[in-house]
Formats: structure tokens, C-alpha cells, sequence
């Protein structure tokens, strides 16, 4: 299993001593969104699929045994795709 990064804290002195005057009126309104200003950034950034334009699949809620999951979570990503593929087997779809 992959552990997770820790997560970087920053203290209230870390953030008092960052020189960050709050934005005016005029500069607020100059803003763009960054898919506008730094497409190329946010292309990056969004790695994900998105939304299903016809979702296919329901989302429920289902009680397993905690040795199942672990079997599947322990294969990698893409577990939750290959115990849906075994169970269509064991019914027979």
C-alpha cells in the first residue's frame, strides 16, 4: 500500500510573515479565471476524466467484507473496475 506524503503545515508566524497587502477594488476587478490566463497550467492540473456525459454505472452503498477489499485495493488503481469486472463474472453477465 502507498503511503500518503505528509502534509506541509504552515504555522500563524509563517503566515504573518509573508508581505501580502489584500487587493483592491481596481485589481480584483482585472482578475481572470486561470483557465483563461494560464491554460496551459490548469491542463496540467486537470488529469481527471470528469463527468460521465451518460452515466453508465449507479453509485450505492455496500457492505463487504474487509478482507475482499483489501484483496482488491492491494492490486492497484483501477481496483473498484476489477471487482465490478468479478462480480459480472460470478453472475454470469
Amino acid at each position: 500500500m502507498k503511503r500518503a506524503k505528509a502534509k506541509v503545515r504552515f504555522t500563524a508566524a509563517d503566515r504573518a510573515a509573508v508581505k501580502s497587502p489584500p487587493l483592491t477594488a481596481e485589481q480584483l476587478a482585472s482578475l481572470r479565471p486561470a483557465r483563461e490566463a494560464v491554460p496551459e497550467v490548469v491542463a496540467l492540473v486537470r488529469r481527471f476524466r470528469g463527468p460521465q456525459k451518460r452515466p453508465t454505472k449507479r453509485l450505492i452503498s455496500l457492505r463487504l467484507d474487509p478482507e475482499v477489499i483489501e484483496h482488491f485495493r492491494a492490486t492497484g488503481p483501477g481496483w473498484q473496475a476489477r471487482l465490478n469486472a468479478t462480480l459480472r463474472k460470478a453472475v454470469g453477465l
